[in-house]
């Protein structure tokens, strides 16, 4: 499956992308990097699709499993390096799972969360931490 994501660079380094469903997103640079901080960098939105990723996969599993997913929350810590070249160096990822979900499920959805096309696509050269906590 093929989507395309229009993107259009506003000035001031502000980008405006569309979805094909039409939600929009907007991006600056962050305070670090000559940015004004006031929306999602694009290595943040890197990290929210790890995180929302992760959660996807998990749900999908808990879904077919018929486990309550609801409620549960996700958290990401970007840190950047500088070297060898500016670049995310890790994505520290806490799960707050929701109380409901049965102690068998709890392996099961933390190898699934590693599992998903993001955290897959990240290589190597990034590192992903995850930390789950079930309550």
């Amino acid at each position: 499956m093929t989507v395309r994501i229009e993107l259009r660079y506003d000035g001031e380094l502000h980008t405006s992308a569309e979805h094909p469903s039409g939600a929009k997103l907007d991006t600056d640079a962050p305070l670090d990097n000559q940015g004004r901080g006031e929306a999602f960098s694009p290595t943040d939105l890197v990290a929210t699709a790890l995180g929302s990723c992760m959660m996807t996969v998990m749900g999908i599993v808990a879904r077919r499993h018929e486990w309550p997913m609801e409620g549960s929350t996700v958290s990401v810590e970007k840190e950047m390096v500088a070297t060898p070249v500016r670049r995310i160096g890790r994505l520290g990822v806490r799960f707050e799972m929701a109380p409901e979900i049965p102690e068998e499920a709890r392996p099961i959805l933390e190898r699934a969360a590693y599992t998903c096309p993001v955290c897959k696509s990240l290589g190597d050269e990034v590192e992903v931490d995850a930390t789950f906590d079930w309550r």
